[in-house]
């Protein structure tokens, strides 16, 4: 069986992504747990890894992917109208309020400061 492990994505500032990332990930109990060797940060939740800040190894910036989308599934839907919300209030941008998208998908869409999109969904 294969399963989705962590992903990535880079950012051009930083110090505020680190911000950003350490406050919301915290509303989910998933914390820091230890320091890329690129200056950022990999984040988890009970010993596992689930996302890493990186600045790109290539050296040039951060860019968002067209059409990437990174999805959390969170525990209800007021775990995901909650994560939505602290997301826009860190600065991140709506890309779509959270609801039902369709017979038991209740999704939300947001970027990040550096444009990432990312979904906070429930399924059932």
């Amino acid at each position: 069986m294969m399963e989705l492990r962590y992903v990535t994505v880079g950012t051009n500032d930083m110090e505020k992504a680190l911000a950003f990332y350490t406050e919301l990930l915290a509303t989910q109990g998933a914390t820091k747990m230890f320091d890329h060797p690129s200056g950022g940060a990999v984040f988890g939740k009970n010993g596992a890894p689930m996302l890493g800040l990186v600045r790109p190894f290539d050296g040039k910036d951060a860019t968002a992917g067209n059409g990437t989308m990174i999805a959390f599934e969170l525990e209800s839907r007021e775990a995901v109208d909650a994560f939505h919300a602290r997301a826009l209030a860190l600065g991140g941008a709506d890309e779509g309020a959270p609801g039902e998208r369709g017979p038991g998908f209740y999704m939300s869409y947001f970027r990040d400061l550096d444009g990432n999109k990312f979904s906070a969904c429930k399924f059932g």
